[in-house]
């Protein structure tokens, strides 16, 4: 009798280790094939599509390329074919016979009304396809206000969430062994990966911090989990210090599980007994929480993609200074602080998560200019751009999105002062400031003949504060 072929369809979980749907996958038969689809739409973009970063790209093809070689590892393999997931994914099932197909799912709208028109399609040729939650520790549909709503508040949805992930005791799944390949004749003769893995344009791969591929990510959690996580609420905040994760981009793209992360998060618990290092942990925790809620409130709230949560901000009159915009993304503000931040992240792919704050409240609160400029930047250079995250936290810095505070402004110099006191992180990004004294590389009130070509600042914090709020209170009522 011949073994049932099953198709499993990777996207945002480009791992072998705990993954639920593989795991499911694996329990209906061991002839289980993979396949990747690079997706026109999201490799390159519509306007209406968030774009994809070259960082990103990079991230993407290399851990593509370490996947389909734990495949081969494992006794089958890993298609990667291009097109567009409405037709390959039911012509694949069909070519190689597939009785079922499996996938996990995903929260960002257009990936959930693509998964329904490929379910259909496959349901009406007879095949069965089976999906589940992967990328969440606990479902959305599961996570309810006791009036059986969705969460708008952090604070409530983090301890419910919290207390369901400790009642549900996460555990982690073993990669699969002794899987059945194809037959040779079923296999593709071309793959697609060659040529965009040459031509992603990323030029940061040496000091990109993200590291792609399943073995690099559990590497970077390990070591996290035995050195900086038990420091980690005296020093997340200080982007001059090697003190996070650097996990942002595996847990988005999935070559790491939020399962994995929690749990090497209670082994460090389960070795320590200072309260401190207890309390450092949590804090960790909370940024899972966040990660969580995000993705919870795009689930929920697909509308979230397209605007702000909070109707008024809609109203803003916003400046939109073209110019400034471009001289705020290349790093030339005069702010040292947001011009380190931007090329860090310009050069490396990355930015520290307290700077993407600063320079989002810098060019929404300075500058003035429309938040959803700067959530598509960031996608445009962001190695671990993840929809969700990114809109979460744009619509956090404007005060437009589901906070409970009303106006949130950074002071950019009061943020460097407090969090690169010696100015180590902005001399790195800054090198033709290098020999600026510290109390006027904080402040960038920068002499003219230290200035090396360094720009003037742009605009005058207090003058654009002021300002910001004058046309804040026009929408409040």
């Amino acid at each position: 009798m011949a073994v049932p072929r099953v198709l499993f369809w990777h996207r945002r979980d480009l791992r072998l280790a705990d993954n639920l749907g593989i795991h499911k996958a694996v329990g209906i038969s061991p002839a289980v094939t993979g396949v990747y689809v690079l997706d026109p739409a999201l490799i390159n973009p519509p306007e209406f599509l968030p774009p994809t970063a070259p960082a990103r790209l990079w991230f993407l093809t290399e851990s593509l390329v370490e996947l389909q070689q734990r495949w081969l590892a494992i006794g089958s393999r890993l298609l990667i074919l291009e097109g567009d997931p409405l037709e390959v994914v039911p012509q694949l099932a069909k070519r190689i016979d597939a009785e079922s197909v499996v996938w996990n799912k995903d929260v960002e709208p257009y990936s959930r009304e693509r998964d329904r028109q490929v379910a259909r399609s496959l349901q009406a040729d007879g095949r069965k396809v089976l999906v589940g939650w992967d990328q969440l520790l606990v479902a959305p549909e599961s996570l309810k206000t006791s009036t059986g709503n969705p969460y708008r508040v952090y604070g409530p949805f983090f301890r419910n969430w919290r207390n369901k992930v400790q009642a549900n005791r996460p555990a982690t799944v073993d990669a699969p062994a002794g899987l059945i390949d194809l037959s040779s004749d079923l296999i593709p003769a071309r793959d697609p990966l060659t040529a965009i893995r040459h031509n992603h344009g990323f030029q940061g791969a040496e000091i990109c911090p993200c590291r792609p591929g399943e073995a690099a990510a559990l590497e970077q959690l390990t070591n996290f989990g035995n050195n900086a996580m038990s420091d980690y609420e005296l020093n997340r905040n200080l982007p001059g210090t090697d003190a996070t994760s650097h996990l942002s981009a595996a847990l988005s793209a999935g070559t790491l599980s939020p399962r994995q992360a929690w749990c090497v998060a209670q082994l460090a618990r389960s070795r320590i007994c200072n309260h401190q290092q207890h309390m450092a942990i949590g804090v960790w925790e909370q940024e899972l929480g966040w990660r969580e809620f995000y993705q919870q409130s795009l689930f929920h709230f697909p509308q979230l993609a397209d605007g702000p949560y909070r109707e008024q901000w809609s109203r803003f009159p916003w400046k939109n200074n073209a110019d400034w915009f471009s001289i705020w993304k290349e790093g030339q503000t005069g702010v040292p602080i947001v011009d380190a931040a931007m090329r860090q992240l310009n050069q490396s792919g990355w930015m520290h998560n307290r700077c993407r704050m600063i320079v989002a409240s810098f060019l929404v609160k300075d500058l003035i200019c429309d938040w959803r400029w700067g959530e598509r930047a960031f996608m445009e250079m962001e190695v671990d751009g993840d929809l969700a995250s990114n809109n979460g936290g744009w619509q956090w810095s404007t005060s437009s999105g589901m906070d409970p505070k009303p106006l949130r402004i950074f002071n950019p110099v009061t943020q460097a002062a407090k969090f690169d006191a010696q100015g180590d992180y902005i001399r790195r990004w800054l090198p033709e400031l290098k020999h600026v004294n510290t109390k006027d590389l904080l402040t960038g009130e920068i002499g003219a003949l230290e200035r090396h070509g360094y720009p003037q600042p742009l605009v005058d914090h207090k003058k654009q504060q002021a300002l910001f709020r004058t046309l804040y209170s026009t929408i409040r009522s």
